[in-house]
């Protein structure tokens, strides 16, 4: 695979779409653990503790509409996701929090962080959401892209969370752009 991909479909799904692809997110998330994603979980990480997560994590939540998601789709197959908590405090009605961009390590660098990242800016507008906040591990190839979208570093935290492969900490970089 070189390059932008044409027949990428970028859609919100819902809880019953993630439900019935269950194996398909939990493998997107299992092959992005796998690639050192850190995204909340350290190895060893099997594709059943993925599917536990999208289980009882992300569905209910996304059945409370507390959570959005969207899956970028190449030929039919889940190539990555994004979420969208809206589970913010009464005084915070204007914010939202990016979670988990997954993007399946065989198809980064081909627009799908970017396209998914658009798509949830868009609807997050639409909802009033306006402040859009997100961490990253410091140093990992999520940050670029994040600032190359206009997003700015309001802090690092060192020693935030442990590495997803190494038994190490490492830092995480704050960030948020008013869109």
């Amino acid at each position: 695979m070189e390059g932008a991909l044409s027949d990428l479909v970028v859609s919100e799904v819902t809880a019953d779409a993630v439900e019935e692809r269950l194996e398909d997110f939990a493998a997107l998330m299992h092959a992005c653990v796998l690639g050192g994603a850190s995204i909340n979980f350290v190895l060893p990480f099997s594709r059943a503790d993925s599917a536990a997560f999208w289980r009882a994590k992300v569905l209910p939540s996304m059945r409370s509409g507390l959570r959005r998601v969207w899956a970028a789709e190449v030929a039919g197959q889940v190539a990555g996701s994004v979420q969208l908590s809206l589970d913010t405090p009464p005084n915070q009605p204007h914010r939202a929090d990016v979670a988990k961009l997954l993007v399946r390590p065989d198809f980064r660098r081909r627009g799908i962080a970017r396209a998914l990242m658009a798509a949830l800016e868009s609807a997050a507008l639409a909802l009033g959401r306006r402040l859009i906040t997100l961490d990253t591990a410091t140093g990992h190839s999520a940050e670029p892209l994040y600032l190359s979208l206009g997003y700015q570093v309001l802090g690092i935290i060192p020693d935030y969370c442990r590495d997803t492969i190494e038994d190490r900490m490492i830092a995480a970089t704050f960030l948020h752009k008013v869109l």
